[in-house]
């Protein structure tokens, strides 16, 4: 499949701004990847919006622009002409795109330095960003429940949240409100019961929407580790072990199963 500028460089932005999904995106059919290269593209951009000035108010226009791009879509205004904004136009429902301003909103935590409230503030968060992505990645490819979808992309983001823990708290965020190896495990069991509800529920989610949920290929593996061993969040070795890396990308890719 034929791809066009504007795709391709939504691809290169993925590649090197969220190697894990570019690689989801990799195995998915050719034809999904011209929907998820810009989904991903537009997380990626958003998600780094916040870091791109020490000044909340510069974060805050960062992110309105986007807010503003999607409202554009969202009523049928003219996109403005971007890399990323023209082929998600393509891409989302005006209800989609007005749905994803919450994921845009959700950034605002990473500008400031407040911890969340209780691990429920700290499942919204989750939710709003990687669950919407996830949801409008599969709805846009195909049939699925979107409630089921939400359960895996929990999953998936408890544990690229517990992951990207030490990083965040190097650069002066408190990503976890108990630190503590019971916090950090019961965390972990809020992903695992989230991915088990999905499971129970898969074939709630259509053939043509799965490679939507490729990006969640390393979720079950982190979430054990983490559950079993929750030192290795602290010490940043929450780490994929070889089955994780890749073959089991490429089983979830061949078989669909998740």
């Amino acid at each position: 499949m034929n791809f066009d500028a504007d795709t391709i460089g939504c691809a290169g932005i993925v590649e090197r701004g969220d190697p894990d999904r570019f690689r989801a995106a990799m195995a998915a059919p050719p034809k999904a990847r011209a929907v998820l290269f810009p989904l991903y593209a537009f997380n990626v951009e958003v998600s780094r919006a916040p870091w791109a000035s020490q000044e909340p108010m510069i974060a805050e226009m960062r992110l309105q622009w986007w807010r503003d791009a999607l409202d554009e879509i969202a009523t049928g205004k003219p996109a403005r002409r971007h890399e990323v904004v023209t082929p998600l136009a393509r891409i989302l429902s005006p209800e989609q795109a007005a749905a994803l301003d919450a994921a845009v909103t959700a950034r605002q935590w990473d500008i400031y330095r407040e911890p969340f409230e209780n691990d429920a503030a700290l499942i919204a968060h989750i939710d709003a960003t990687a669950g919407l992505l996830m949801v409008t990645a599969a709805q846009s490819l195909g049939a699925a429940d979107p409630d089921t979808v939400r359960d895996y992309a929990r999953a998936a983001g408890v544990a690229a949240w517990l992951r990207a823990a030490p990083d965040l708290e190097a650069r002066g965020r408190i990503p976890l409100l108990d630190g503590t190896p019971e916090g950090i495990r019961n965390l972990a069991q809020i992903g695992q019961t989230a991915l088990r509800n999905a499971r129970r529920n898969r074939a709630r989610v259509s053939a043509a929407a799965r490679p939507a949920l490729l990006a969640g290929w390393q979720a079950a593996g982190l979430l054990d580790r983490a559950a079993k061993d929750p030192g290795c969040v602290a010490a940043g070795a929450l780490v994929p072990g070889p089955f994780q890396s890749g073959a089991r990308l490429m089983w979830q890719a061949a078989t669909g199963r998740w």
